[in-house]
């Protein structure tokens, strides 16, 4: 396999195998970009000025406490608390229209994150290159097609991203081959959730019951369907 400066994050998560290759490209960079929140991007005033004014979803936030650096998350929320002032309640109380204004201004304030800014851009190139090096090396059309399965949303993403950066030649193929990693995973899913339902049938209540693969079939069906374990 060729390997280049673009797609080595990619090609290095693939070899890697287990699970859905783009929830594990998407954790890393998550990961990383959690990380430097909390770490050095304390000290540069742009990110500051950016996080000030953008905040954090709650995902963002859960994951952020969980780096044990509380005392940066507080500065953050500090000077976001300050900026939400000043965006949604800045001079007097106001009646009416102005107050439907602030209400208009505090619902869209609480819509943006910095890190799914960050995390979306990121995640747009690093499709791209999933899709630009498919079609451009046999070896990693063989390591795509030996991956576990796709999530839902991710086999969506990356057949769309497929449709603007890949020859229409090599489209239909591609989007085979996603398809096939999806649809094999639901298949096997699909019996599992079965299987958890059947075992509560009081005939299958037994001490030796056999559960398989499904007892943990309700929270692989929810990261299938959302990408995101409960």
């Amino acid at each position: 396999m060729r390997y280049d400066i673009t797609n080595i994050p990619v090609t290095e998560v693939f070899e890697e195998g287990d699970g859905c290759p783009i929830c594990r490209l998407r954790n890393k960079l998550e990961d990383r970009a959690v990380e430097y929140i909390t770490g050095a991007a304390m000290m540069e005033p742009d990110i500051r000025i950016e996080t000030n004014k953008q905040g954090f979803c709650l995902t963002h936030y859960r994951m952020m406490l969980k780096k044990k650096n509380r005392l940066s998350v507080a500065l953050m929320l500090e000077s976001h608390l300050d900026e939400m002032e000043k965006q949604v309640f800045a001079g007097l109380p106001i009646l009416g229209k102005g107050s439907r204004k602030q209400a208009k201004s505090a619902g869209k304030a609480t819509e943006t994150c910095y890190v799914c800014g960050q995390l979306d851009g990121a995640m747009e190139k690093m499709l791209a290159t999933v899709c630009r090096t498919w079609e451009a090396q046999r070896d990693f059309r063989q390591l795509f097609e030996k991956q576990d399965c796709l999530c839902l949303p991710h086999f969506s993403a990356l057949v769309e991203t497929a449709a603007g950066c890949m020859s229409r030649k090599e489209q239909p193929y591609f989007a085979k081959e996603a398809s096939k990693l999806a649809r094999n995973y639901l298949t096997e899913l699909r019996g599992d959730v079965h299987h958890f339902c059947e075992m509560y049938d009081y005939r299958n209540n037994t001490p030796d019951a056999d559960w398989g693969n499904s007892k943990d079939s309700i929270e692989r069906a929810i990261w299938y369907l959302t990408t995101r374990e409960p």
